[in-house]
């Protein structure tokens, strides 16, 4: 087959589940004999990670609504002119690389006209949906926001076979027919590391968002022992980074809480190293694959359960479910730090759980999808 992937970003300028996701299945779609084009926006990063080189062919010529973190207001015949460039782009990889289906990714922010236009060519289409941009795409866009201003159609969803990362996800979207098809973890990096003493030392791996509960794992650190470190590691919104600078600051914290970032491939030590790690995700997480990460590792999870991750966590079988608060969150870090048998417990109830999540299972699935959509 020949599959035109397209989404919003692309690796190595982001980082995230669902762009680490993409890049995987590209690879494995090609390993397998498959021709591969990427589409994508000129987002780009100014300190790309080394450990992902760039693709020759990936296409970086659509743009997006999108720009540093909000979606600023466009006037109409900027939206226009936006709209045209993409139609043409999609159309001139189209007839330059011929596909027999296309694939889509993350389409927040994005032309959703570009899915009407592949549906009008009578192009089979696959969508790979992990997170809930069906939800707040035709919002952001600002074309298909005008249209309905108008009471005017926008583009269609319908004729693509669908897959959705979580039941959360489906049912957010409200794609009752769509399939549920779950991420998994990188099995040629990540594997079970050997248990260590208790040392105080907690991890939070994943983007910087006021979503993602970070504040509170910040905030548990003033009520554990004064030995006890937190570890940030992730990019994203510099505004919220300065704000947990600051609250850093306000409780005393700048020497017990560090943040940073690390290559991919020094993730599992990094999670070996730690004694927890925390996902206090206060919004419905789509997914959740650090805790999946975590778990192959045999590090517990302390987490909220919220969103997708909710369909695995099982509290006191894999991990410790609680409500992201501090003192909620510090009582959960406790019980793992006065019983090692409880730890014991999640590690394997951990690594049991996440066995049956592995990327090429997920990988597999959506070339049977694609060569369903083609047949």
């Amino acid at each position: 087959m020949r599959v035109l992937t397209v989404g919003n970003m692309y690796p190595p300028h982001h980082l995230g589940g669902y762009e680490l996701t993409w890049r995987s299945s590209v690879e494995q779609l090609r390993a397998a004999g498959h021709e591969v084009a990427v589409l994508t926006t000129g987002f780009r990063r100014d300190d790309p990670d080394p450990a992902f080189p760039e693709d020759p062919q990936v296409s970086r010529e659509l743009r997006w609504y999108w720009h540093d973190h909000e979606f600023p207001r466009m006037w109409l015949g900027d939206r226009l002119k936006l709209e045209r460039h993409n139609k043409a782009t999609l159309a001139k990889e189209i007839d330059a690389f011929r596909p027999d289906a296309v694939c889509w990714w993350a389409m927040g922010g994005m032309s959703l006209a570009l899915i009407e236009q592949v549906r009008q060519a009578g192009i089979p289409a696959v969508g790979v949906v992990g997170d809930d941009w069906m939800v707040y795409g035709p919002r952001v866009d600002g074309w298909t926001r005008f249209l309905r201003r108008l009471r005017l159609h926008g583009p269609r969803f319908d004729d693509v076979i669908w897959l959705f990362n979580s039941a959360a996800t489906r049912d957010a979207a409200g794609q009752a027919d769509g399939r549920v098809v779950h991420p998994g973890v990188d099995t040629t990096l990540f594997g079970a590391h050997p248990p260590h003493d208790w040392a105080w030392r907690l991890l939070y791996v994943g983007r910087i968002d006021p979503r993602k509960g970070i504040d509170a794992a910040v905030e548990v650190m003033a009520a554990l022992p004064p030995e006890a470190t937190l570890t940030v590691l992730g990019a994203g919104e510099d505004a919220h980074r300065a704000e947990l600078g600051a609250l850093c600051a306000r409780l005393g914290l700048e020497d017990r809480v560090t943040f940073g970032q690390r290559p991919r491939d020094e993730l599992p030590a990094a999670y070996a190293a730690a004694d927890a790690v925390l996902f206090p995700v206060r919004w419905a997480e789509p997914w959740g694959l650090v805790p999946l990460e975590a778990m192959t590792v045999g590090t517990p999870v302390v987490a909220s359960g919220r969103g997708g991750s909710g369909e695995y966590l099982r509290d006191g079988q894999n991990a410790l479910v609680c409500e992201p608060e501090p003192e909620a969150l510090a009582g959960a870090v406790q019980r793992l730090a006065g019983d090692a048998a409880l730890r014991a417990r999640l590690r394997d109830g951990g690594v049991q759980t996440a066995a049956p999540f592995t990327e090429r299972d997920y990988n597999e699935a959506i070339e049977a999808a694609l060569a369903e959509a083609v047949a």
